[in-house]
């Protein structure tokens, strides 16, 4: 128990480099660490690349997806776009909709935030965000936007069902979704928000949608 206790000490509190210290010291703090995670005392290390069990590009496009779609209408900045990618990657969106002025890959601003997440998540342009939404309805899809109108459903009161298709609208940054392109929606989520602002970034506010969706419509 001298050894666990010493070996925290010395990580915690001066947090010193292994190369510093004789082979056999490094050997004690590997056996204590080893000790510490056996016992559930320590289970803090950080994975390397090889440990997070990330798909291929091919494996990817195979896989099931959420039956989620995301249309980004208008979305200006060219990182936000590419954010939005990485996020629909991480969470297995079925396809975004790129319309207006957002802009579409390959673009080396959407790579940077990105990071090949443009490559793995399927996407198609619109010139018109009225066109895609169309579309979507034509093939039964709940069409919501995300915007603060009268009466939105706050989302952590929205309930999903997994038998039904979902899109979701995120707009530009400035003036947000077209309010003729909420007029075409079956109804508009808000993000509850208890500070001075009542305004997040759109990519912000993706991943927060996103990821509800996701915990209530995947398996």
């Amino acid at each position: 128990m001298f050894h666990i206790k010493y070996f925290v000490y010395i990580k915690y509190k001066f947090s010193f480099s292994l190369h510093n210290l004789s082979r056999s010291f490094q050997l004690l703090i590997h056996n204590n660490c080893l000790l510490l995670q056996r016992l559930n005392i320590i289970a803090m290390r950080k994975l390397n690349i090889t440990e997070l069990h990330r798909l291929t590009l091919k494996a990817f496009k195979e896989s099931k997806k959420i039956s989620l779609v995301v249309i980004l209408d208008h979305v200006r900045s060219l990182n936000n776009v590419g954010s939005i990618f990485r996020t629909s990657d991480a969470f297995r969106i079925e396809a975004i909709y790129l319309c207006g002025i957002t802009a579409c890959p390959p673009h080396s601003e959407i790579h940077k935030t990105a990071l090949g997440a443009e490559d793995a998540v399927d996407w198609v342009y619109f010139k018109d965000t009225m066109e895609a939404v169309d579309k979507l309805k034509r093939k039964n899809y709940s069409v919501f936007a995300i915007e603060q109108v009268e009466n939105s459903i706050m989302l952590n009161n929205i309930k999903l069902d997994k038998s039904k298709k979902y899109a979701v609208i995120f707009g530009n940054e400035v003036k947000g979704v077209q309010q003729c392109v909420v007029d075409k929606c079956d109804s508009s989520i808000e993000i509850p928000q208890y500070g001075t602002k009542h305004s997040l970034n759109v990519s912000v506010t993706a991943g927060i949608v996103i990821w509800d969706f996701f915990k209530q419509l995947s398996d």
